[in-house]
């Protein structure tokens, strides 16, 4: 009897801690949507528009990124006279990249795909993340620079597993890393996020994003616009015909 009574001792011991690391998950979660802006803001949030300026192989170049909630997601600049597009779509992904010789749309790769369609959802897998299937592991805190921040493991319904950092001052991601593969090479890509402004509907974003590829390249941006829920035709996503 007295084993029992441990037994169950210990089995509600760990529902307990079960159920309080949950909650510390979900405070933490609905923390981070409230200082984006809330659910009310981001829900009404179906496009947004952004022009930045990106520092790439000792230049800095303007940019524009258009994003279709859900439906598609394109990058676009010119470096020294060449077009760079990125596209990600809710069917596949698609680019122009001369630096791997290509002047023409291709096809994108897989890996390259399957992480930059996190970047559809403009709510981010953290919004609603139980309506998505996804799931959150709080790993205790981290140093992130200065701040000691709450480390989130997430996964996704298609086997994405991103690691986002979170202010416990300010309750914003400042640093979300991703392994995926990069020139052929598996890397580990970290993107920092700071200048944390708030745009005329009350949605919060970061102005200033620095993405780090396993070392092996920086790339430095700088938004200089937003604008949100700008009318866009969802057949700028399409893969131009050759």
């Amino acid at each position: 009897m007295k084993k029992l009574k441990t037994s169950l001792l210990s089995i509600f011991i760990l529902i307990g801690i079960n159920s309080l690391h949950a909650q510390t998950v979900d405070e933490i979660i609905d923390k981070y949507v409230e200082a984006a802006g809330g659910k009310d803001v981001i829900g009404k949030i179906n496009t947004i528009y952004m022009e930045s300026n990106v520092q790439m192989m000792g230049n800095e170049t303007p940019a524009t990124t258009t994003i279709l909630n859900g439906k598609g997601y394109k990058t676009e600049m010119e470096i020294n006279g060449s077009k760079f597009v990125s596209c990600f779509t809710d069917k596949g992904g698609w680019m122009i990249n001369p630096m791997m010789g290509g002047t023409t749309p291709q096809p994108m790769p897989d890996e390259q795909y399957k992480m930059g369609k996190l970047q559809l959802d403009i709510g981010g897998p953290l919004y609603n993340y139980k309506e998505k299937g996804v799931k959150v592991e709080l790993q205790g805190q981290e140093k992130v620079g200065d701040v000691n921040a709450y480390k989130l493991k997430v996964s996704t319904q298609d086997s994405n597993e991103v690691t986002y950092y979170i202010d416990p001052n300010t309750y914003h991601i400042i640093q979300a890393s991703i392994s995926t593969v990069f020139q052929g090479q598996p890397v580990d890509v970290t993107t920092t996020f700071s200048n944390f402004q708030k745009t005329d509907i009350g949605y919060i974003l970061p102005y200033s994003i620095d993405t780090n590829y396993g070392g092996q390249m920086d790339v430095p941006i700088t938004i200089t616009k937003v604008e949100v829920n700008k009318e866009i035709d969802p057949s700028a996503f399409d893969m131009p015909k050759q």
